[in-house]
């Protein structure tokens, strides 16, 4: 009865809550995974930063 309602009324066929939701739940779990990897990138920046930073000071002892 209800699709014949959302077919009578022109809307369209009815919304697949269970795929909506599946698709939400492997976003969310794209946006975490994204999350970390963007983590481990500034971890890793930052840690490369520091090691130019003593590189450039033991280079500049030497002068």
């Amino acid at each position: 009865m209800a699709k014949r309602a959302w077919r009578e009324s022109g809307l369209g066929a009815p919304t697949d809550l269970h795929s909506l939701q599946e698709r939400i739940t492997q976003l969310e779990q794209h946006n975490a995974d994204l999350t970390a990897e963007l983590s481990e990138r500034e971890e890793d920046l930052i840690a490369a930063r520091a090691a130019n930073r003593q590189l450039m000071a033991t280079l500049n002892a030497r002068s």
